[in-house]
């Protein structure tokens, strides 16, 4: 959640805040504010969107060459401008992602000491704790790590004070942080996408560490105050791959992007003759072949993801698996397997609830951890001993899409792997599951193909406020992700149920106005499905129904058909989910509503 961006530099740096706002904007977008200190602290900030801050800059005339910015998306506090960062006090500014768990505590012991709060946010706690440790020292970094060190939930910090016009200083923990390294100037983002157009070398923080940035280089020092290194990375990101192109939207663009997304993310196998286990690293061999059980934690579209998961380790591995959401997984008491193994699906590496899971489970007693991602350097894949790298590419649009499917095909290839390390994968299987991965990204091509058919669905759907979406077995989550994505960018109500459930209360709900989407492979359970289907339809409920060529449904009055390709087996839920995410997009565009950055909703969910 929420953006940050800073630079220290010999030029103007406020056009490389605003477009670093831009490009994470993303992830959040109810305010925005700029900060700059080298010519005395002066502070630009705005409700609304990025645009409306660059308005305000423009108008104010402001520039600078030591700054930090940020956007929001409001955890503590309605989006204002009071409550929009950057905070200010004692000629010092703040902005933060994340949140402050005991800001409460230090409010009240702030406010004896005679500071004044003017916002309901818990960033400015952080602000006037810095200033107050900034009274018994000059250096900006020291006063910051013993302010951090009394801060308790997830953050990530960056401060700049007119009393040190050519330094930014940095804090992290939880939240992500990174420098970006360049020629006689520095920056630093929340998200190395924010940095593309000024440099690709960049270094990642740990957790506790804080930094100081200048024109003339950098120091990193940890939670003690103790100088560290931390390793310097050179991106492999495109800038132009988060950019629109011919696009209309980043939602549009990343639906149409899957087939390029999965033939990269199942490249190292596409040419391969068998499955090696090191995919997933190098000790997975050992700890998949061992592992007694499955155990995956996501939220939101991952945790749809890891559903599926559980289906095909348990039919095609033969291990016992099981999805659970991140949020609730630490808050309960659980039976932990310490030999089994513990995924955690994440699209950022960032989510908090994911990353606090995966800290709960290695307290539990949990050796073998995996984290499947799309960020190389995240948070999430530097806690796991094992990982995957997606390899989706940016992905801009709040509602997930290639994530999602990328996600899938790691897992389907984790299955296999896990099958084959325990001794459940002959040869011919082998090579037929490998043949079917191959031909993916262009059965997936194919799928995209009915675009103008879900377009012609989508005007119809753009008057209804309620829609039900139906599914069995493995295309249950299928369904749910479905029902997701539509109230998602929508704002239609949608639910999402197992079909055989129907008649235990949902079909109550089922009558002319009600719209039910059915997903209808052409799999053991069709004749299932069918059956469902004319219980709809006993009720005056119309169908909109996904079915593969040789599912045997046929159109007729109340019953609408877009029919897909021939049924893809095991690999048919990465397939149906694509009309589904073009069905949400295009009710959008029908309803007016934003499709990239839904009200409510932002990217990278940093906070609980």
């Amino acid at each position: 959640m929420c953006g940050i961006v800073g630079a220290a530099a010999k030029r103007d740096i406020v056009p490389i805040l605003i477009e670093g706002l831009r490009r994470l904007e993303y992830r959040g977008y109810d305010s925005a504010g700029v900060a700059v200190s080298d010519q005395g602290l002066k502070r630009v900030r705005s409700q609304g969107r990025v645009a409306a801050l660059s308005e305000q800059i423009e108008k104010e005339h402001l520039s600078g060459r030591t700054g930090i910015a940020h956007t929001r998306w409001a955890t503590h506090g309605a989006p204002s401008e009071a409550n929009a960062h950057p905070h200010i006090s004692g000629g010092l500014a703040v902005v933060h992602n994340g949140i402050i768990e005991n800001y409460e505590a230090i409010r009240t012991r702030l406010k004896t000491a005679g500071y004044k709060f003017t916002s309901e946010t818990d960033t400015e706690v952080i602000a006037h704790l810095i200033a107050h440790y900034r009274k018994e020292s000059k250096d900006l970094l020291g006063a910051a790590v013993r302010a951090v060190s009394e801060l308790e939930g997830a953050f990530g910090i960056a401060v700049v004070s007119g009393d040190a016009p050519d330094t930014v200083v940095l804090a992290k923990k939880g939240a992500p942080i990174l420098l970006g390294l360049g020629e006689g100037e520095n920056f630093a983002a929340s998200d190395v996408s924010a940095l593309l157009q000024v440099t690709r070398r960049v270094i990642y923080l740990d957790d506790g560490d804080c930094a100081e940035i200048t024109p003339a280089g950098y120091r990193i020092v940890d939670a003690d105050g103790h100088p560290v290194e931390r390793k310097i990375h050179v991106s492999e990101q495109s800038a132009q791959a988060a950019e629109l192109g011919l696009y209309q939207h980043f939602m549009q663009k990343e639906i149409f992007e899957q087939p390029v997304a999965i033939a990269n993310t199942l490249e190292t196998v596409l040419g391969a003759s068998s499955l090696q286990a090191g995919l997933f690293g190098t000790e997975a061999g050992d700890l998949l072949k061992n592992a007694t059980s499955v155990h995956i934690v996501a939220c939101g579209t991952s945790y749809n993801a890891a559903l599926i998961a559980g289906y095909w380790l348990e039919a095609i591995a033969g291990i016992p698996a099981r999805a659970e959401i991140a949020s609730e997984y630490r808050y309960r008491q659980s039976v932990p397997d310490p030999k089994g193994l513990f995924i955690t699906l994440s699209q950022s590496g960032e989510t908090a609830d994911t990353l606090a899971a995966l800290e709960h489970a290695k307290a539990l007693g949990y050796q073998a951890t995996l984290s499947i991602c799309n960020v190389p350097e995240s948070s999430l894949v530097r806690a796991s001993k094992l990982r995957f790298l997606t390899r989706a590419g940016p992905e801009i649009g709040v509602a997930s899409t290639k994530a999602f499917t990328t996600q899938l095909a790691a897992l389907f290839l984790l299955a296999l792997v896990t099958a084959r390390a325990r001794g459940r994968l002959d040869s011919a299987t082998e090579r037929a599951y490998l043949k079917a991965l191959r031909h993916l990204p262009a059965a997936m091509q194919g799928i995209l193909s009915v675009e103008e058919e879900v377009r012609v669905w989508a005007k119809r759907f753009s008057t209804k406020e309620h829609a039900l979406f139906l599914g069995r077995g493995i295309h249950w989550p299928i369904a749910m992700e479905g029902a997701l994505k539509l109230k998602e960018i929508t704002y239609i109500h949608a639910e999402a149920y197992a079909a055989g459930e129907l008649k235990h209360g949902p079909l109550a709900l089922v009558d002319e106005n009600m719209p039910v989407i059915v997903v209808a492979p052409s799999d053991t359970l069709i004749e299932k499905v069918k059956s469902n289907m004319q219980e709809v339809r006993a009720r005056g409920g119309e169908l909109f129904v996904f079915a593969d060529v040789g599912s045997r449904i046929e159109r007729s009055e109340g019953v609408h058909i877009i029919k897909l390709a021939e049924h893809a087996g095991p690999l048919s839920p990465i397939l149906h989910v694509v009309p589904l995410q073009l069905l949400a997009y295009h009710t959008a565009l029908a309803r007016g509503t934003d499709v990239d950055k839904p009200r409510n909703l932002a990217k990278s969910v940093t906070v609980e």
